[in-house]
Protein backbone atom coordinates (compact mmCIF):
# COMPACT_ATOMS: atom_id res chain seq x y z
CA UNK A 1 0.00 0.00 0.00
CA UNK A 2 1.02 3.68 -0.25
CA UNK A 3 1.68 6.12 2.65
CA UNK A 4 3.25 9.46 2.93
CA UNK A 5 6.21 9.66 4.97
CA UNK A 6 8.64 12.35 6.31
CA UNK A 7 12.07 11.41 4.60
CA UNK A 8 15.38 12.29 5.77
CA UNK A 9 17.91 12.64 3.12
CA UNK A 10 21.04 13.75 5.06
CA UNK A 11 22.47 15.28 8.37
CA UNK A 12 21.65 19.09 7.12
CA UNK A 13 18.54 18.13 4.68
CA UNK A 14 14.88 19.30 5.75
CA UNK A 15 12.59 16.22 6.06
CA UNK A 16 10.80 15.77 2.48
CA UNK A 17 7.50 14.17 2.02
CA UNK A 18 7.44 11.50 -0.42
CA UNK A 19 4.57 8.33 -1.16
CA UNK A 20 6.52 5.63 -0.39
CA UNK A 21 5.82 1.68 -0.98
CA UNK A 22 4.60 0.18 2.55
CA UNK A 23 5.33 -3.69 2.80
CA UNK A 24 2.16 -5.87 4.10
CA UNK A 25 1.97 -6.57 7.45
CA UNK A 26 3.68 -10.26 7.67
CA UNK A 27 2.04 -12.90 10.31
CA UNK A 28 4.04 -11.59 13.26
CA UNK A 29 3.12 -8.08 12.21
CA UNK A 30 0.21 -5.47 12.70
CA UNK A 31 -0.54 -1.96 10.09
CA UNK A 32 -1.41 0.65 11.79
CA UNK A 33 -2.44 4.30 11.22
CA UNK A 34 -0.56 6.78 12.78
CA UNK A 35 -2.31 9.36 14.74
CA UNK A 36 0.74 11.05 16.41
CA UNK A 37 4.10 10.09 16.45
CA UNK A 38 6.62 12.40 19.08
CA UNK A 39 9.57 14.29 18.39
CA UNK A 40 12.77 12.75 20.31
CA UNK A 41 16.32 13.82 20.16
CA UNK A 42 17.57 10.56 19.23
CA UNK A 43 15.22 10.92 15.38
CA UNK A 44 17.66 13.94 14.83
CA UNK A 45 20.61 12.68 16.42
CA UNK A 46 20.22 9.24 13.94
CA UNK A 47 19.08 11.61 10.85
CA UNK A 48 22.95 12.86 10.95
CA UNK A 49 24.45 9.06 10.62
CA UNK A 50 22.85 8.57 7.30
CA UNK A 51 25.05 10.91 4.51
CA UNK A 52 23.40 12.70 1.68
CA UNK A 53 21.26 11.02 -0.73
CA UNK A 54 20.48 8.46 1.47
CA UNK A 55 16.87 7.97 2.19
CA UNK A 56 15.81 7.23 5.74
CA UNK A 57 12.29 7.28 7.51
CA UNK A 58 12.71 8.06 10.93
CA UNK A 59 9.93 8.15 13.91
CA UNK A 60 9.80 6.15 16.99
CA UNK A 61 7.39 7.54 19.62
CA UNK A 62 4.27 6.03 17.41
CA UNK A 63 0.88 6.08 18.33
CA UNK A 64 -2.38 5.23 16.66
CA UNK A 65 -5.14 2.58 15.21
CA UNK A 66 -4.48 -0.91 14.56
CA UNK A 67 -5.50 -1.30 10.79
CA UNK A 68 -4.79 -5.04 10.12
CA UNK A 69 -2.99 -8.17 11.60
CA UNK A 70 -0.87 -10.47 10.62
CA UNK A 71 -2.61 -14.34 10.76
CA UNK A 72 -0.42 -15.12 14.00
CA UNK A 73 -1.64 -11.90 16.07
CA UNK A 74 -4.65 -12.90 17.78
CA UNK A 75 -4.60 -10.37 20.68
CA UNK A 76 -4.87 -7.56 19.13
CA UNK A 77 -7.55 -6.46 16.86
CA UNK A 78 -8.18 -3.97 13.88
CA UNK A 79 -9.40 -0.52 15.92
CA UNK A 80 -7.43 -0.98 18.78
CA UNK A 81 -5.40 2.11 19.92
CA UNK A 82 -1.89 0.79 20.71
CA UNK A 83 1.53 3.29 21.28
CA UNK A 84 4.67 2.03 19.40
CA UNK A 85 7.72 1.23 21.41
CA UNK A 86 11.29 -0.28 20.60
CA UNK A 87 11.60 -3.48 19.15
CA UNK A 88 13.38 -6.47 21.21
CA UNK A 89 13.61 -10.38 20.20
CA UNK A 90 11.74 -11.49 23.51
CA UNK A 91 13.73 -14.42 23.48
CA UNK A 92 17.05 -13.81 24.10
CA UNK A 93 18.51 -13.96 28.45
CA UNK A 94 17.93 -10.33 28.91
CA UNK A 95 14.50 -10.12 27.57
CA UNK A 96 12.94 -13.24 29.67
CA UNK A 97 14.48 -11.71 32.24
CA UNK A 98 12.75 -8.60 32.34
CA UNK A 99 14.94 -6.11 30.48
CA UNK A 100 13.95 -6.12 26.62
CA UNK A 101 16.13 -2.98 26.60
CA UNK A 102 19.09 -4.61 26.91
CA UNK A 103 18.10 -7.45 24.11
CA UNK A 104 21.17 -9.11 22.88
CA UNK A 105 19.63 -7.98 19.08
CA UNK A 106 18.63 -4.19 20.11
CA UNK A 107 21.31 -2.98 17.31
CA UNK A 108 19.94 -4.81 14.51
CA UNK A 109 16.24 -4.62 15.40
CA UNK A 110 15.83 -0.93 15.93
CA UNK A 111 18.79 0.88 13.99
CA UNK A 112 19.59 -1.67 11.15
CA UNK A 113 17.05 -0.15 8.49
CA UNK A 114 15.06 -3.00 7.55
CA UNK A 115 13.41 -6.03 9.50
CA UNK A 116 15.66 -8.81 11.53
CA UNK A 117 15.94 -10.88 8.12
CA UNK A 118 17.11 -7.55 6.17
CA UNK A 119 13.88 -6.76 4.35
CA UNK A 120 13.01 -3.68 3.95
CA UNK A 121 9.63 -2.49 4.83
CA UNK A 122 9.15 0.60 2.56
CA UNK A 123 10.60 0.91 -0.53
CA UNK A 124 10.65 3.94 -3.15
CA UNK A 125 11.25 5.01 -6.35
CA UNK A 126 14.46 4.29 -6.61
CA UNK A 127 14.78 0.74 -4.17
CA UNK A 128 14.62 0.35 -0.66
CA UNK A 129 14.32 2.78 2.17
CA UNK A 130 16.03 2.88 5.39
CA UNK A 131 12.89 2.14 7.58
CA UNK A 132 11.76 -0.44 10.63
CA UNK A 133 13.57 2.61 13.15
CA UNK A 134 12.89 1.18 16.54
CA UNK A 135 10.70 -1.18 14.26
CA UNK A 136 8.50 1.50 13.33
CA UNK A 137 9.38 3.94 11.52
CA UNK A 138 6.55 6.47 12.31
CA UNK A 139 7.17 9.49 10.67
CA UNK A 140 4.16 8.33 8.08
CA UNK A 141 0.93 7.51 8.15
CA UNK A 142 1.07 4.39 8.07
CA UNK A 143 3.91 1.76 9.61
CA UNK A 144 4.13 -2.06 9.94
CA UNK A 145 5.30 -3.23 12.89
CA UNK A 146 6.15 -6.46 15.14
CA UNK A 147 3.18 -7.42 17.29
CA UNK A 148 6.19 -7.04 20.12
CA UNK A 149 6.32 -3.05 19.68
CA UNK A 150 2.73 -2.19 20.37
CA UNK A 151 0.97 -1.86 23.62
CA UNK A 152 -2.70 -1.74 23.49
CA UNK A 153 -3.76 1.11 25.42
CA UNK A 154 -7.32 2.04 27.28
CA UNK A 155 -9.54 3.58 24.25
CA UNK A 156 -9.86 6.59 26.32
CA UNK A 157 -6.42 7.90 26.16
CA UNK A 158 -5.57 10.91 24.38
CA UNK A 159 -2.82 9.13 21.89
CA UNK A 160 -1.16 13.00 21.11
CA UNK A 161 -0.05 13.19 24.83
CA UNK A 162 0.81 9.39 24.72
CA UNK A 163 2.28 8.94 21.84
CA UNK A 164 5.65 9.55 23.43
CA UNK A 165 5.35 7.36 26.25
CA UNK A 166 7.25 4.68 23.73
CA UNK A 167 10.31 6.05 24.16
CA UNK A 168 11.49 9.73 25.81
CA UNK A 169 8.86 9.50 28.63
CA UNK A 170 9.19 6.10 29.45
CA UNK A 171 13.07 6.69 29.14
CA UNK A 172 12.66 9.35 32.32
CA UNK A 173 9.98 7.91 34.33
CA UNK A 174 11.69 4.35 33.86
CA UNK A 175 14.87 5.43 35.28
CA UNK A 176 13.02 6.81 38.00
CA UNK A 177 10.71 3.87 38.93
CA UNK A 178 12.72 0.75 37.76
CA UNK A 179 16.08 1.72 38.58
CA UNK A 180 17.04 4.67 41.16
CA UNK A 181 13.39 4.02 43.01
CA UNK A 182 13.44 6.68 45.43
CA UNK A 183 10.75 7.00 48.19
CA UNK A 184 8.88 9.33 50.35
CA UNK A 185 12.60 9.95 52.65
CA UNK A 186 14.58 10.45 49.00
CA UNK A 187 16.28 13.66 47.69
CA UNK A 188 16.59 13.60 43.81
CA UNK A 189 17.82 16.05 41.70
CA UNK A 190 17.02 15.94 38.53
CA UNK A 191 19.73 17.54 35.37
CA UNK A 192 18.53 18.93 32.41
CA UNK A 193 14.29 19.88 32.22
CA UNK A 194 13.45 18.57 28.42
CA UNK A 195 10.79 15.91 27.91
CA UNK A 196 13.12 13.26 29.55
CA UNK A 197 13.53 15.27 32.54
CA UNK A 198 10.19 16.49 33.10
CA UNK A 199 8.84 12.51 33.22
CA UNK A 200 11.33 11.84 35.68
CA UNK A 201 10.02 14.84 37.33
CA UNK A 202 6.27 13.14 37.40
CA UNK A 203 7.52 9.64 38.15
CA UNK A 204 9.02 10.68 41.01
CA UNK A 205 5.94 12.75 42.19
CA UNK A 206 3.91 9.41 41.45
CA UNK A 207 6.24 8.36 43.92
CA UNK A 208 5.74 10.66 46.38
CA UNK A 209 9.30 11.10 46.42
CA UNK A 210 10.23 14.14 50.07
CA UNK A 211 12.59 16.01 47.46
CA UNK A 212 12.28 16.85 43.40
CA UNK A 213 15.06 19.10 42.59
CA UNK A 214 14.96 20.48 39.03
CA UNK A 215 18.18 21.94 37.58
CA UNK A 216 18.03 23.57 33.77
CA UNK A 217 19.33 26.57 32.46
CA UNK A 218 15.96 28.06 30.93
CA UNK A 219 14.07 30.11 33.70
CA UNK A 220 10.98 29.03 31.59
CA UNK A 221 11.36 24.90 32.02
CA UNK A 222 12.36 25.57 35.08
CA UNK A 223 8.66 26.95 35.78
CA UNK A 224 7.18 24.57 34.28
CA UNK A 225 9.28 21.47 36.59
CA UNK A 226 7.36 23.42 38.86
CA UNK A 227 4.26 22.21 37.67
CA UNK A 228 4.95 18.91 36.85
CA UNK A 229 5.76 17.98 40.05
CA UNK A 230 9.35 19.40 41.15
CA UNK A 231 9.27 20.92 45.10
CA UNK A 232 12.22 22.74 44.34
CA UNK A 233 14.46 24.24 40.97
CA UNK A 234 17.85 25.37 40.87
CA UNK A 235 19.62 27.48 37.90
CA UNK A 236 22.09 24.74 36.02
CA UNK A 237 24.53 27.75 35.27
CA UNK A 238 24.65 29.08 39.07
CA UNK A 239 28.28 29.00 39.73
CA UNK A 240 27.38 27.96 43.79
CA UNK A 241 24.94 25.52 42.37
CA UNK A 242 27.04 22.26 43.92
CA UNK A 243 26.85 24.19 47.68
CA UNK A 244 23.20 25.09 47.32
CA UNK A 245 22.06 21.59 45.99
CA UNK A 246 24.12 20.11 49.25
CA UNK A 247 22.69 22.64 51.88
CA UNK A 248 19.39 22.42 50.14
CA UNK A 249 19.54 18.49 50.59
CA UNK A 250 21.20 18.45 53.62
CA UNK A 251 24.83 17.02 52.32
CA UNK A 252 23.52 15.87 48.83
CA UNK A 253 21.23 14.20 46.97
CA UNK A 254 20.06 10.62 47.38
CA UNK A 255 19.17 10.22 43.88
CA UNK A 256 20.31 12.15 40.74
CA UNK A 257 19.26 11.47 37.07
CA UNK A 258 21.51 13.60 34.24
CA UNK A 259 19.49 13.69 30.75
CA UNK A 260 21.90 16.28 29.12
CA UNK A 261 25.18 14.28 28.50
CA UNK A 262 27.19 17.17 29.33
CA UNK A 263 30.39 15.64 31.27
CA UNK A 264 30.47 19.00 33.36
CA UNK A 265 26.81 18.55 34.36
CA UNK A 266 27.58 14.70 34.91
CA UNK A 267 30.27 15.30 37.36
CA UNK A 268 28.33 17.94 39.40
CA UNK A 269 25.50 15.19 39.56
CA UNK A 270 27.86 12.78 40.70
CA UNK A 271 29.86 15.09 43.10
CA UNK A 272 26.06 16.42 44.50
CA UNK A 273 25.09 12.90 45.85
CA UNK A 274 25.52 12.10 49.63
CA UNK A 275 27.52 8.77 50.72
CA UNK A 276 25.83 6.06 49.09
CA UNK A 277 23.72 7.88 46.87
CA UNK A 278 22.90 6.56 42.83
CA UNK A 279 23.40 8.71 39.68
CA UNK A 280 21.30 7.76 36.73
CA UNK A 281 22.59 8.85 32.74
CA UNK A 282 20.66 8.27 30.16
CA UNK A 283 22.26 10.71 27.65
CA UNK A 284 24.61 9.39 25.27
CA UNK A 285 27.47 12.54 24.76
CA UNK A 286 31.23 13.06 24.97
CA UNK A 287 34.19 10.85 27.55
CA UNK A 288 33.16 12.38 31.07
CA UNK A 289 36.18 12.42 33.74
CA UNK A 290 35.15 11.73 37.30
CA UNK A 291 36.40 12.17 40.38
CA UNK A 292 36.81 8.68 41.59
CA UNK A 293 38.39 9.39 44.93
CA UNK A 294 34.78 11.08 45.60
CA UNK A 295 33.01 8.21 44.42
CA UNK A 296 35.05 5.78 46.24
CA UNK A 297 35.02 7.66 49.51
CA UNK A 298 31.32 8.30 49.43
CA UNK A 299 30.27 4.75 47.97
CA UNK A 300 28.33 6.40 45.42
CA UNK A 301 27.30 4.83 42.14
CA UNK A 302 27.08 6.03 38.53
CA UNK A 303 25.19 3.99 36.11
CA UNK A 304 23.51 4.44 32.30
CA UNK A 305 20.26 3.02 32.01
CA UNK A 306 18.53 2.55 28.29
CA UNK A 307 14.97 3.07 27.70
CA UNK A 308 13.96 3.19 31.92
CA UNK A 309 15.14 -0.51 31.73
CA UNK A 310 11.09 -0.80 31.07
CA UNK A 311 9.32 -3.14 29.71
CA UNK A 312 6.71 -1.40 27.29
CA UNK A 313 3.80 -3.87 27.78
CA UNK A 314 3.52 -3.46 31.71
CA UNK A 315 5.46 0.11 31.99
CA UNK A 316 3.08 2.15 29.04
CA UNK A 317 0.30 0.86 30.76
CA UNK A 318 1.11 2.15 34.34
CA UNK A 319 1.79 5.66 32.23
CA UNK A 320 -1.72 5.61 30.75
CA UNK A 321 -3.39 4.86 33.95
CA UNK A 322 -1.57 8.16 35.70
CA UNK A 323 -2.02 10.14 32.36
CA UNK A 324 -6.07 9.19 33.03
CA UNK A 325 -5.86 9.70 36.49
CA UNK A 326 -4.70 13.16 35.86
CA UNK A 327 -1.24 12.45 38.01
CA UNK A 328 1.16 13.15 34.56
CA UNK A 329 0.47 16.22 33.35
CA UNK A 330 1.26 15.78 30.03
CA UNK A 331 -0.19 19.21 28.77
CA UNK A 332 2.39 20.98 30.54
CA UNK A 333 4.91 20.14 28.45
CA UNK A 334 3.44 18.75 24.86
CA UNK A 335 3.11 21.16 21.51
CA UNK A 336 1.88 19.86 18.59
CA UNK A 337 2.44 20.28 15.59
CA UNK A 338 0.77 19.33 11.64
CA UNK A 339 2.38 16.50 10.59
CA UNK A 340 3.51 18.85 7.48
CA UNK A 341 5.10 21.00 9.57
CA UNK A 342 7.45 18.52 10.86
CA UNK A 343 10.61 20.47 10.24
CA UNK A 344 9.27 23.63 12.30
CA UNK A 345 9.10 21.35 15.02
CA UNK A 346 12.71 20.05 14.62
CA UNK A 347 13.50 23.73 14.72
CA UNK A 348 11.97 24.30 17.91
CA UNK A 349 13.27 20.88 19.51
CA UNK A 350 16.57 21.89 19.16
CA UNK A 351 16.21 25.25 20.65
CA UNK A 352 14.36 24.65 23.37
CA UNK A 353 11.13 26.10 22.62
CA UNK A 354 9.23 23.03 22.62
CA UNK A 355 10.03 20.93 25.22
CA UNK A 356 8.08 17.96 23.83
CA UNK A 357 7.30 18.27 19.89
CA UNK A 358 4.20 16.06 18.81
CA UNK A 359 3.45 15.63 15.26
CA UNK A 360 -0.31 15.28 14.80
CA UNK A 361 -1.86 13.64 11.16
CA UNK A 362 -4.30 16.46 11.09
CA UNK A 363 -4.24 20.24 10.38
CA UNK A 364 -3.91 22.44 12.96
CA UNK A 365 -1.39 23.00 15.76
CA UNK A 366 -2.09 23.12 19.08
CA UNK A 367 -0.15 24.69 22.37
CA UNK A 368 -1.25 22.51 25.34
CA UNK A 369 -0.10 25.32 28.06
Amino acid sequence: MKTTAAVSTGPAQPFTFQELELDDPRPDEILVRVEAVGLCHTDLAMKGMFPDGVAAVLGHEGAGIVERVGSDVTDVRPGDKVILSYASCGACERCTAGHPAYCVRFQQLNASGARADGSPTLTGPDGPVVGSFFGQSSFARYAVTARRNAVVVDPGVDLTLAASFGCGIQTGAGAVVNVLEPGPDSRLAVFGLGGVGMAAIMAAANLDVGQIIGIDLSDSRRATALKTGATHVLDGADPELLTILRELTGGGATHAFDSTAVPAVIRTAAQGLTSLGTLVVVGIGPDVTLDVGDLMSGGKTVRGCIEGDADPQTFIPQLVEWLLKDRFPMPEIVRTFPFSEINEAVAQAKDGSAIKPVLIMDSGATTWH
